[in-house]
């Protein structure tokens, strides 16, 4: 049995960093930043549920714990979708 060399990520996607702005996602290389102002959903959510992503399908991300989903697309531009979840 061999393993992966040490620092070698497993993973074609990951939350890399959460902060008071929102949450960068890396997905292939490729650095994706949620604002939450734009993805509410997101903020005050325990890092545990947000850092749980999987890829659905190719470049559709969903949060389990949130149930989230979202496309590449929305992400890079959120302007093109301006629904947005309110809460109650």
């Amino acid at each position: 049995m061999s393993s992966l060399a040490h620092g070698n990520s497993t993973s074609e996607i990951e939350v890399t960093n959460i902060s008071s702005h929102g949450v960068w996602l890396l997905a292939h290389g490729k650095e994706l930043f949620m604002a939450y102002d734009d993805f509410p959903w997101f903020k005050d959510q325990p890092i545990k549920s947000l850092v749980n992503v999987e890829e659905q399908s190719p470049r559709h991300y969903y949060w389990p714990d949130l149930d989230v989903d979202l496309t590449e697309e929305i992400i890079e531009h959120p302007e093109r979708f301006p629904l947005k979840w309110q809460s109650t």
